[in-house]
């Protein structure tokens, strides 16, 4: 079974009980993905609650740390650690309070009364095996709406299909922001910090060379196309054409987002479906929480990727 991914050992750990929790990191998806597919709560915070300090970085303006657990109990004491400000990571010097919230505190069923939860539906793209998920996820509206909360369906994102053209694009604007932050902010961030680095790495361009030139890295089946992507784009964070794309980007997981239909349709929260759910929040630095919904059906057809054999949809997959 495909345990997705970036965080893919955490969810795995987690999962099996190896660890009581783990933590995952994310961009775009990396922490609630594999938290999905291996039936756990996965928590991606906002940018700035908890530290990335000496975590190797794609883009300080969408990384973030957070926890992977099997109840949302769990997740929420690791979030409580975890949260806070680190004069080594400035993003979280933003916080707007000295002391983060308790997060377990505020595990109460009766705390969706009155709550305004909106549905996007314009964000929802159905694919040849969504059928059981949007199935469950009608099954978990109804049990949000006799919690007590009330349902605005169809808060929809107003830039949605902006957002979808642009990710559709083989560079899209997303990718020009990660491209140019990675080729920033990992010598910047991280490999500059390394108090031990035998193989003098000092950039993306010797990370990449390293890793064709030695062995255990098994390239290229293992390949670097994604960093070559970044070298190849000839620019860093520094440059205009970076800020231009962050400016198109942050509108779209924002105001013609998430923020955007909080306040247009005055709601406390949005939900979707986790496999709907990644792209725009990580656009605009946004939390994201995923709990278990449930598993594809004992006669569910089988998906296999064929790049790595491994299986994405099937009985009984979470």
């Amino acid at each position: 079974m495909d345990p997705s991914g970036s965080s893919s050992g955490s969810g795995v750990g987690s999962s099996i009980g190896l660890c009581l929790a783990a933590l995952g990191t994310e961009t775009d998806g990396s922490i609630l993905s594999p938290s999905s597919v291996t039936n756990l709560v996965g928590i991606k915070p906002s940018v700035g609650l908890t530290s990335r300090s000496l975590v190797v970085p794609i883009s300080q303006r969408q990384d973030k740390v957070g926890p992977m657990a099997r109840t949302v109990r769990d997740a929420a004491y690791l979030l409580s650690i975890i949260a806070g400000k680190d004069e080594h990571d400035n993003y979280t010097l933003a916080q707007p309070f000295d002391t983060p919230p308790d997060y377990v505190a505020a595990l109460n069923f009766s705390s969706f009364a009155g709550k305004r939860i909106g549905v996007p539906r314009n964000g929802i793209t159905p694919t040849n095996s969504s059928g059981p998920i949007l199935d469950a996820f009608e099954d978990t509206i109804a049990t949000i709406k006799a919690a007590g909360a009330i349902i605005i369906d169809n808060a929809n994102f107003s830039a949605f299909d902006e957002y979808l053209a642009d990710a559709g694009k083989n560079l899209g604007n997303e990718s020009i922001v990660l491209d140019a932050d990675f080729v920033s902010d990992l010598p910047n961030l991280y490999l500059s910090q390394l108090t031990y680095n035998p193989n003098s790495v000092t950039s993306l361009a010797d990370v990449s060379n390293f890793t064709h030139n030695f062995p255990p890295e098994d390239y290229p089946d293992r390949d670097t196309g994604v960093w070559d992507q970044a070298l190849s784009l000839g620019y860093n964070n520094t440059d205009p054409r970076f800020w231009q794309a962050y400016q198109l980007t942050s509108y779209w997981g924002g105001e013609g987002g998430v923020t955007g239909a909080l306040a247009q349709y005055n709601l406390d929260a949005l939900i979707l479906p986790t496999d709907y759910s990644p792209g725009l929040p990580a656009y605009a630095g946004l939390p994201v929480v995923t709990v278990p919904l449930g598993f594809y059906p004992p006669n569910a057809s089988i998906v296999t990727d064929p790049s790595r054999g491994l299986i994405g949809v099937g009985p009984n997959i979470p």
